[in-house]
């Protein structure tokens, strides 16, 4: 039996939202204003007929929308879809009672995305290789992405050689595929260890397709090239699996406006550094004391500052900022501070900047909800917020970055 529904406006997760007489409905791949009978289910709406379409709705860039749970709004116009992207910042950040003035949304190209999680198994017509139906574990092999660079989609078949090789039957597993300047920089996880003879093999195909590198868990397997991505000037050799911004687009421009913001400090502090995104760009004008939880990301840090000439003075520290936030009396040497903490947040350690001294703190995240929470933090200890600046590097999902630029008053 279907619900004839009027869709009122997006939701905070990217489906469309209708009232009925039992609820609350989210309609996944509708748009505010469509009128459509749905099958409903414990509050979710299956699109089963779409009987006044929005003027906003367009094409889908990608034969795979809709099937594969990758994207979830090929549908709307870049401008309806920007405002609203836009709005999950100002509407998080609002509802804190935060004072704030938001900037425009640097928009998300097509094409631009350099790393990407498939799923992936073997059964009996082949190496399958893909993305998760939406709402489901029914895995979608996929031809195209439109997300995706062409460096990686390129390689598709590439990529099910590899699958089909690492084998697992239909148990699904993940396969981790970076885009960096030596080559694809692929990681399995989620299945069996390879063997021997499997490894041998693995190593073989990885020489012959011209992958840089192969890791099982964050074990290398075979590396022909060490995974190269530039920071600035610096070229650093990517551990597997370590952080890394979506898009190069993305990165410049978070960098720009962090680094702008913090250009007359004379030591600047850099947590949740990873592998020295900002750090390094930094270091062309600053010292810097960069502080991360992962080892690998740690040293790979330091081996880039060690060879390359002419950057201020780079200290690297692993810290669990979790559990062992830098205390207010540690931040007294630094007058610049930027933290680009997980979805998680930092409220531990925005307790302690709160407390500090420190003139200039640039905050970066991708969750503007508890990114609300840290500036509410910041603010109450006497920061004032000069800037809010949203960053869509997920295109086409309900996924939005925003940094936020802060001064002591």
């Amino acid at each position: 039996m279907s619900t004839r529904v009027t869709i009122e406006k997006m939701g905070a997760g990217g489906d469309g939202i209708a009232s009925t007489a039992s609820g609350i409905a989210y309609v996944p791949f509708s748009l505010p204003g469509e009128t459509a009978n749905i099958a409903l289910d414990n509050g979710r709406g299956t699109l089963m007929a779409l009987l006044e379409a929005s003027p906003d709705r367009i094409a889908p860039a990608c034969r795979h929308f809709e099937e594969c749970g990758g994207c979830a709004l090929q549908h709307w116009q870049d401008e309806p879809y920007r405002v609203w992207k836009r709005s999950l910042v100002q509407e998080a950040l609002a509802g804190r009672g935060l004072a704030f003035e938001l900037e425009p949304l640097v928009p998300c190209m097509p094409q631009t995305r350099r790393r990407v999680v498939f799923a992936a198994r073997t059964s009996d017509h082949g190496a399958v290789l893909g993305f998760n139906r939406h709402l489901s574990h029914d895995l979608i092999d996929i031809s195209e992405c439109p997300v995706t660079l062409p460096d990686i989609v390129s390689r598709l078949d590439d990529l099910r050689d590899l699958v089909a090789v690492i084998g697992g039957g239909m148990k699904p597993f993940r396969l981790t595929v970076t885009a960096t300047a030596s080559g694809l920089d692929i990681m399995v996880s989620g299945c069996q260890a390879p063997d021997a003879a499997k490894r041998q093999a693995l190593t073989a195909l990885v020489l012959k397709k011209g992958f840089a590198r192969l890791t099982y868990e964050g074990e290398i397997i075979v590396e022909p090239r060490r995974p190269m991505v530039q920071f600035g000037r610096v070229p650093v050799f990517l551990p597997a699996g370590s952080f890394l911004q979506a898009t190069v687009d993305a990165e410049n421009a978070i960098a720009a406006l962090v680094t702008a913001h913090l250009a007359k400090a004379k030591k600047t502090l850099d947590l949740f550094a990873g592998a020295g995104t900002f750090a390094l760009r930094i270091a062309e004008k600053s010292a810097v004391h960069a502080v991360e939880g992962d080892a690998a990301a740690v040293a790979a840090l330091d081996r880039s500052v060690r060879q390359v000439q002419g950057l201020k003075p780079v200290t690297a520290e692993r810290r669990d900022l979790f559990r062992r936030p830098f205390l207010a009396r540690e931040l007294a040497p630094f007058n610049g501070l930027v933290f680009d903490p997980p979805r998680a947040g930092a409220e531990a350690q925005s307790i302690e900047i709160a407390k500090s001294t420190v003139p200039k703190v640039a905050a970066v995240s991708c969750n503007p909800v508890t990114l609300a929470r840290d500036l509410s933090i910041l603010v109450k200890g006497g920061y004032r917020i000069d800037r809010v600046i949203p960053i869509d590097q997920f295109l086409w999902s309900p996924h939005v970055e925003a940094v936020a630029l802060l001064s002591k008053k």
